[in-house]
């Protein structure tokens, strides 16, 4: 595959990725810079480090590197970091030429697979998650899911799957509650 047709899957993936699944369902405008900036940027230099004498690993050991710091810098949920990664990768595929010539555009089109369905809306369907702040020290687990349950809508609305206490400020008296739960139909 020539280079020209390899960057051209690329962009073509990564324009898939942001404007087909991130931003239609997330509709975070700062990621959608983020996230072309990384792979235009990725595919530049892998294309560069194929064609100047420099080992590949040093290349995506200071990609690896700029990604943490990236990743430190603000705060991104899961679904973020994931587009993030694959807009990453995606950049690589297109910028590193790899034989058979139709495995770069195959694993181009795997990544954007694996986050249309992971990503999807009719997938967990009625699934949710919340950290939620109490106004109140909850020890007893029982009443802890009571209470949440009642302020997400009722027990009749909601089924609480999981609670992870994160802190009981005694002091304070609050709460810090992880929250996972179904909205029942």
């Amino acid at each position: 595959m020539s280079r020209a047709l390899l960057i051209a899957a690329d962009l073509i993936a990564v324009l898939l990725l942001v404007f087909g699944l991130y931003f239609p369902r997330n509709r975070r405008r700062d990621m959608v810079v983020a996230l072309l900036g990384v792979n235009v940027a990725v595919l530049a230099i892998a294309t560069t480090f194929t064609k100047v004498e420099v080992n590949l690993g040093l290349g995506l050991g200071l990609f690896g590197v700029l990604s943490i710091i990236r990743l430190r810098s603000s705060e991104l949920g899961q679904q973020e970091i994931a587009y993030y990664f694959s807009s990453l990768a995606i950049g690589l595929l297109g910028g590193v030429e790899i034989e058979p010539e139709w495995v770069s555009p195959a694993l181009m089109a795997a990544v954007l697979f694996a986050l249309w369905l992971g990503d999807h809306q009719a997938l967990l369907r009625g699934h949710r998650h919340q950290n939620l702040i109490l106004d109140r020290a909850y020890t007893d687990e029982t009443e802890l899911i009571n209470v949440l349950e009642a302020l997400l809508g009722g027990a009749d609305v909601v089924s609480v799957r999981r609670v992870t206490v994160r802190r009981v400020d005694l002091v304070n008296d609050s709460t810090n509650v992880d929250v996972h739960y179904r909205l029942k139909t």
